[in-house]
């Protein structure tokens, strides 16, 4: 069976001078344009999560690969955006963005490297701003910043830390619009952290629930089964939505601190959307859960 294109296995993360690991036995997949959210109380582990994704932080135990590669460190098929800006606060804003272009594609010229910058400013709502310092911008402008110089590099894999969080409601309405956009034209894979249930049900294929650290775990995954050309607009017309939702609250307030959600081995699928699905387990045996045992055997 051919493995997903983002294959974690058996991945777990332990400090020094802490008796219990933060998370352990963390095993899902990703496959090649998925949209994947991941939802957990504080402190279970979810940046940890993303950062060793990156390339960024290494794992106590487990394995992540990418395109059938183990990663190892960061690199330029990754594009992340942190929930700080992370700029360099001596480039204007277009040469921020222009950084990671050049890096990129260092074979291109000035000319074609500042119209790609150019582009994805103008995206993100900041065509005025292109010549400001990070100085000038408030925190929400320079979020943005961040979230253009990641889409500017293209990357095959977009890994996403609330990056809408600073922003004001139509602001964030805009850049998730945008950021579908992306991602259905380029086929873009995704792993975004988020704790609005909302974005949630509208950006993701699937959503990876985390019980409770320490010792945190996939506890579920849910199916997003509503149409994937779904809007801000429609979405709470649909009635799956409210289905899908009240499954997301009742897990986050109720049962993520339960021993069922610690405890779990293999995540289940869930697809609370469809109405007689709404109380049954989709399956226990995912395919990635089967090709992780198969890349360990």
């Amino acid at each position: 069976m051919t493995a997903p294109y983002l294959l974690i296995e058996d991945l777990a993360k332990r400090y020094p001078g802490s008796s219990e690991p933060v998370f352990e036995n963390i095993r899902f997949g990703i496959e090649r344009g998925e949209f994947v959210c991941i939802i957990g109380h504080s402190g279970c582990g979810k940046t940890t999560i993303l950062n060793v994704l990156a390339g960024l932080e290494q794992p106590s135990d487990g394995h992540v690969i990418v395109d059938n590669r183990e990663v190892k460190g960061p690199g330029l098929d990754r594009g992340v955006v942190f929930q700080g800006h992370a700029l360099m606060p001596w480039l204007t804003v277009l040469q921020n963005v222009a950084f990671g272009v050049r890096s990129r594609w260092p074979d291109w010229s000035a000319d074609k490297i500042n119209e790609q910058a150019r582009k994805y400013l103008e995206m993100v709502g900041l065509g005025h701003a292109m010549d400001k310092k990070p100085s000038a911008l408030s925190g929400g402008m320079k979020q943005r910043v961040g979230i253009a110089r990641a889409f500017a590099i293209q990357p095959k894999m977009l890994l996403l830390d609330e990056p809408f969080g600073a922003l004001d409601a139509l602001t964030r309405g805009t850049i998730q619009d945008e950021l579908l956009k992306i991602v259905q034209a380029t086929q873009q894979t995704v792993f975004m952290i988020t704790h609005d249930v909302d974005e949630a049900i509208l950006l993701a294929d699937r959503i990876l629930l985390m019980s409770n650290g320490p010792r945190a775990r996939i506890a579920e995954i849910v199916e997003v089964t509503m149409p994937r050309n779904r809007t801000r607009a429609g979405l709470h017309h649909d009635p799956q939505y409210y289905r899908i939702r009240n499954h997301l609250v009742d897990f986050l307030v109720s049962r993520s601190g339960g021993d069922e959600a610690r405890n779990a081995t293999h995540p289940v699928t869930v697809r609370p959307g469809l109405e007689a699905d709404a109380n049954a387990p989709a399956t226990t045996d995912s395919p990635f859960v089967r090709a992780s045992t198969e890349l360990a055997a």
